[in-house]
């Protein structure tokens, strides 16, 4: 999934992202930048993320502006 950090609180761990496609709100797990190139998070940060189970955003990663969909930017194309 993608969206956006709308908030995050470095000293607690929680935040929140706002999912692109439906607009809905997902807690971060506690565990969702372990492993990760991220050491904080700050609004408006685009992600791509997993949900867990329990509905929690988790395994929180980058992409670039063409694998998100971003309107603007063309589709991936694959080339070898």
């Amino acid at each position: 999934m993608q969206g956006v950090i709308k908030s995050y609180d470095p000293g607690s761990g929680d935040g929140v992202v706002l999912c692109d496609t439906d607009l809905a709100e997902y807690d971060l797990a506690s565990d969702a930048i372990a492993g990760s190139v991220f050491r904080m998070l700050r609004q408006g940060q685009r992600v791509i993320f997993d949900l867990t189970t329990e509905g929690l955003a988790t395994h929180l990663r980058l992409g670039s502006e063409v694998d998100m969909g971003t309107p603007g930017f063309p589709p991936a194309s694959s080339s070898n």
